[in-house]
């Protein structure tokens, strides 16, 4: 069900559907519609209702194991134009006692919400960012985290190459922000799995360019420039927005493989896995959404199946039940990647493997064979309770 933008009418039409809807679990999605990152070839641009229909999709699939628990789940969705429009969204929806938030907005707004002080017995479960600061020293205590953070992504990456020996990389980095903490992670992985940086470069090149006629002989010479005079084993790519990335496979200057956030890219999910029974999944949502499922519309299916999962495990609606058993050391999903899935207690990120994927085939799934930890092999990827910044209490 949508509600208007206006905190009143948003209000008003959130007590109408407590009347109705009394025995429902509510859960409020919370989306900011800004534009998306648009890669620079613009021919595939990113769909504007990603991370939505997978919150969909899984309040579809928590009711029909309701159907056996006598359980409903109310998906409540406001996706609103502004920051200021979000906060006032969100404040109407803890008036009306809502304390189970789904949330696709960016990081600074999102701490935003999280502090406000009506919102300290609510969780808020970010379904679609992967910033580490979230889960470190920007954490909070009321927040869980469902994607898997850029440390998680680089160590999955780092983690594959180590396994092939592939021990010696390129780094190309983007100028963008986000560009800029990819790099930082993938060098923070590196040193810890023993991966030796031989270049890392920025990426100066225009990506208007190769839109220009005979623009790939550009890209082609521009590419094999950036990649002389070194010895490596691997490019990593550093390109979230998709400005270049996507230009350098088939053009170093010396026969390498692409890895990073092009070529082999560790994510939380790809169109290509068909393992764990997985396809069904992937059959589900291309029959309820039309296309294929992203990363971000899979942070949203666990947002939302995670609360589903919470619901009937405790028997109850109960917000305050829901949030402690999500919280716990009980709690685990399932999430067609292998083993169960769990809530880390010290920065509340959601634990799970990481695909390593290209367009045609998921080439590797990590934690990779070997990488042991202690308590939990997928602790393995990401900041580990020792070294973490995180203090949620």
């Amino acid at each position: 069900m949508r509600c208007g933008l206006s905190s009143v009418a948003l209000l008003v039409c959130l007590l109408a559907i407590r009347q109705v809807h009394a025995a429902a679990i509510e859960i409020i999605y919370l989306g900011l519609h800004v534009p998306r990152a648009v890669p620079a070839t613009q021919m595939f641009p990113p769909p504007a209702d990603t991370g939505l229909r997978g919150a969909e999709l899984a309040a579809a699939d928590t009711n029909t194991t309701g159907h056996f628990t006598g359980q409903t789940t109310q998906l409540i969705t406001s996706i609103v134009p502004s920051k200021e429009n979000a906060v006032s969204a969100f404040r109407a929806a803890l008036a009306s006692g809502h304390r189970l938030f789904v949330t696709d907005v960016p990081a600074d707004l999102l701490l935003q919400l999280a502090d406000l002080p009506a919102a300290r017995d609510a969780v808020v479960l970010d379904a679609t960012t992967a910033d580490d600061r979230l889960r470190g020293r920007d954490c909070r205590p009321n927040v869980l985290h469902t994607l898997p953070s850029r440390a998680m992504l680089a160590d999955a990456l780092m983690q594959y190459l180590a396994a092939k020996d592939w021990r010696r990389i390129f780094l190309l980095s983007g100028r963008s922000p986000p560009d800029r903490l990819y790099g930082e992670a993938i060098r923070h992985a590196a040193e810890k799995f023993q991966i030796t940086l031989e270049a890392d470069k920025p990426w100066t090149f225009n990506p208007a360019a190769q839109q220009a006629d005979t623009g790939h002989y550009q890209v082609n010479d521009e590419v094999k420039s950036a990649t002389q005079g070194v010895s490596y084993d691997v490019l990593v790519v550093a390109d979230e927005a998709g400005q270049f990335g996507d230009q350098l496979a088939y053009r170093t200057d010396a026969a390498r493989p692409v890895a990073g956030t092009s070529g082999l890219v560790p994510s939380a999910w790809a169109r290509t896995m068909d393992e764990y029974a997985s396809t069904q999944l992937q059959l589900r949502f291309r029959s309820h959404a039309g296309r294929p499922m992203t990363s971000q519309d899979y942070g949203a299916w666990l947002a939302v199946r995670a609360i589903g999962e919470a619901a009937t495990r405790t028997d109850s609606g109960d917000p305050s039940r829901i949030i402690a058993y999500l919280q716990g050391p009980a709690f685990s999903l399932s999430g067609y990647k292998g083993p169960e899935f769990s809530f880390r207690a010290w920065d509340g990120q959601l634990r799970q493997p990481v695909l390593l994927a290209d367009d045609r085939s998921v080439v590797s799934i990590s934690p990779q064979p070997g990488f042991l930890h202690e308590k939990n092999d997928l602790d393995s990827l990401g900041t580990d309770q020792p070294e973490t910044e995180c203090k949620r209490k």
